[in-house]
């Protein structure tokens, strides 16, 4: 006899975990289905293992940055297969923890790809699931660039198992992923070049930072080369050729090893979502304002493979994990709101940004004001010697309220927080520049930014 379920969820990252316990607890019965080893892309792949990484080089870069100034920094160094050795305590035990607990929860897990085979069932390895209600949260993957040897590609996930760290390292794309990587190889000792298709990287970002961030990748040897499409890599001996094109000519790049970092695309393309009655695009699976397939009511989808204007990040999956959850078990009633949802770029420093830029303000028609500081000069940049730092906060005529704030700098990823909360509750100007905040901490800076 086939199984039989209130809801079958694909993918155990954030948003699929958090929906599964939510409607297990409320007394569904769950299944909760996953190809790859349980726990998502965040805790195995991505946020928590990259900032063990990303912490490593922020250690290192402080002492250096402080050598002559009390700090001797002669022998510091990043030991690379220690630095891996140390990330997979973090990731090694995830999967057999998540299992356990959704067996503790009652949650019946599958190891397998799931394949639907109609509007209410999938195919899980030998078995059939039907259920009244599917979750699709199956996560993101890199996107095939279409270019001859992309076969040669490394991407973010191998990129943090290696044992050793290759010599020369070539990253094509310069988004988040290219960057945080870079920052953490070249601190390690790598010759890193950062290949990207465009004038402008960090698109999502405010371009005055992004330069001072630019500038500081620069002045550590990251080699940034822009409008350089990549047309093609080829094995030459033990290493790589990277071949660019575009308005200068073509051009070309020797590394040991490429990391793909060009963007990531959701991970539905195995789904068989067309038997299932479920419409979807390049984007992901289509989805209305409560997160519910617009084509077969049974399904929902959230985190990086549904298809909404949403930034893709892991504390939306798992907010949209509820979201799903809630409408699932009480009825479509709550939508989403991503307004004051902050985004980091974990170099070092890091680059921050939450709410509105200065040409989305503008093409809204809010009359506002900029408070643009270089903080390079500022205690807290001068104490822990970072050469480059800034802020724009935007603040609105009239009601005082913020709009948005960008940051780059010592404790730019936790001070960003501050701005969400700010934005969320219709904080004003005055009100942050009236709260006493410690000092001196990173918090204690925001009246000056206001």
């Amino acid at each position: 006899m086939e199984p039989s379920f209130d809801l079958v969820v694909i993918g155990t990252g954030a948003a699929g975990a958090t929906a599964a316990y939510r409607c297990r607890e409320a007394g569904w019965k769950v299944a909760i289905v996953d190809s790859r080893p349980f726990g998502g892309t965040c805790a195995l792949r991505g946020c928590d293992p990259k900032k063990v990484l990303v912490g490593a080089a922020e250690a290192i870069d402080q002492v250096r940055r402080l050598e002559g100034k009390g700090i001797a920094a002669r022998d510091a160094a990043i030991d690379w297969p220690a630095l891996i050795k140390f990330k997979r305590t973090f990731t090694d035990p995830v999967p057999e923890v998540r299992e356990r607990g959704y067996v503790d929860a009652g949650i019946a897990a599958f190891h397998s790809c799931a394949r639907f085979t109609g509007p209410a069932a999938i195919n899980v390895g030998t078995e059939t699931l039907t259920s009244r209600h599917f979750l699709i949260a199956s996560g993101a993957r890199p996107g095939s660039l279409g270019i001859p040897g992309e076969e040669h590609l490394t991407d973010s996930t191998h990129f943090m198992e290696m044992e050793t760290l290759p010599n020369r390292i070539a990253f094509i794309g310069g988004g988040y992923i290219s960057f945080e990587f870079a920052h953490v190889a070249r601190r390690a000792g790598a010759h890193v070049t950062i290949l990207h298709n465009s004038p402008r990287p960090l698109a999502g970002f405010d371009p005055d930072l992004v330069d001072q961030l630019v500038q500081t990748s620069q002045e550590i040897g990251i080699e940034i080369k822009l409008n350089a499409p990549v047309s093609s890599i080829e094995k030459s001996g033990s290493g790589l050729i990277v071949r660019t094109s575009g308005a200068g000519g073509g051009q070309s790049c020797e590394a040991d090893v490429v990391v793909h970092g060009a963007g990531r695309i959701p991970e539905i393309d195995d789904l068989d979502l067309d038997i299932g009655g479920i419409r979807f695009g390049k984007a992901g699976v289509a989805v209305n304002e409560f997160l519910q397939s617009d084509s077969n009511p049974a399904v929902y989808a959230a985190g990086d493979c549904a298809a909404a204007p949403i930034p893709r990040l892991t504390p939306v999956a798992s907010m949209e994990g509820e979201v799903a959850a809630a409408n699932l078990l009480r009825g479509n009633h709550r939508g989403v709101d991503f307004t004051e949802v902050p985004s980091i770029v974990y170099t070092v420093p890091p680059l921050a940004t939450v709410g509105l830029h200065e040409q989305a303000a503008k093409e809204q028609g809010l009359k506002f004001r900029v408070n643009r500081q270089d903080t390079t000069g500022w205690y807290s940049s001068r104490r822990i010697g970072v050469r480059y730092s800034g802020t724009k906060v935007l603040v609105e005529e009239g009601s005082d309220r913020i709009l948005g704030a960008h940051l780059f700098g010592p404790h730019a990823d936790e001070v960003i927080n501050l701005f969400a909360l700010a934005i969320r509750f219709r904080l004003t100007a005055t009100d942050l520049n009236e709260m006493i905040f410690a000092y001196p901490t990173g918090a204690s800076d925001i009246g000056s930014m206001v």
